[in-house]
């Protein structure tokens, strides 16, 4: 049978999602878990590769099960043997063929940040940090620039693969900034990203809260493609994938 797996994890230790041969990543670590419990090591397909130091609070996987743990049975299992920073949450069977990347008609990421002027111990490696103080509703104003659907090459990474061949069109179905206290959430549900986009997005709307651009920049920003002139790709410590949505089975 076929598989969905959730999981959650704090991505500091790792080099992202993927297997890479010289680092440690949340994909190897969990096949070793599921070696360990399930008694085979399973080809998965995760819905995002994640950068080094990205989290996930809701991160979905799928791969082919052929295992003899009855599946209600995996997810305390997997637990037993995973470290305390990577969790199994729920899995789910799905039709045979599912692909847990391609089946997703939209994503969900956030980005944390902390505004004050002396770190948090306790979110040093889940958020970053702005000193001067951020105006909520210039950011706001800004981030609603962002909804619909764009070319959005301007908030990719120089040296995409995918930018090199034009595909760059994405659709933002929402883009918010909220905060309570010092803390600032910026929340993007969009049908695909480029390479950063969600970092350098985050960025240009931290650029917007200091009054650095104004919002009637964007439309501009976007339409020029031009990376330079979006805001600086902020470190991958702050975001999380969110959640993953799929289309009602």
């Amino acid at each position: 049978m076929t598989l969905l797996l959730w999981i959650a994890y704090k991505g500091t230790r790792y080099a992202g999602f993927q297997v890479q041969p010289n680092a440690p990543t949340v994909c190897a670590v969990l096949q070793d878990a599921m070696q360990a419990a399930l008694g085979q090591r399973p080809d998965v397909k995760g819905c995002s590769r994640t950068d080094a130091g990205v989290h996930a609070r809701r991160f979905a996987l799928s791969f082919c099960y052929t295992g003899r743990v009855p599946p209600q049975k995996i997810v305390p299992a997997l637990n037993a043997h995973l470290p305390p920073d990577i969790r199994a949450l729920a899995v789910e069977p799905v039709p045979d063929g599912f692909h847990a990347r391609y089946a997703a008609h939209e994503k969900t990421y956030c980005y944390h940040i902390l505004n004050a002027r002396v770190d948090d111990p306790f979110t040093l490696d889940t958020c970053y940090r702005v000193v001067p103080p951020l105006d909520l509703a210039a950011m706001q104003q800004a981030a609603a620039q962002f909804t619909g659907t764009h070319d959005f090459r301007a908030l990719c990474a120089s040296g995409s693969s995918v930018a090199a061949h034009g595909d760059t069109v994405r659709t933002i179905s929402r883009c918010t900034v909220e905060q309570t206290g010092d803390r600032f959430v910026i929340t993007v549900t969009a049908d695909g990203y480029l390479y950063n986009m969600v970092r350098i997005l985050a960025g240009t709307l931290v650029e917007a809260g200091l009054h650095k651009r104004t919002a009637g920049s964007i439309p501009a920003l976007l339409q020029s493609g031009d990376r330079r002139q979006a805001g600086p790709t902020l470190p991958a410590k702050g975001l999380f994938l969110q959640d993953v949505h799929y289309p009602a089975r």
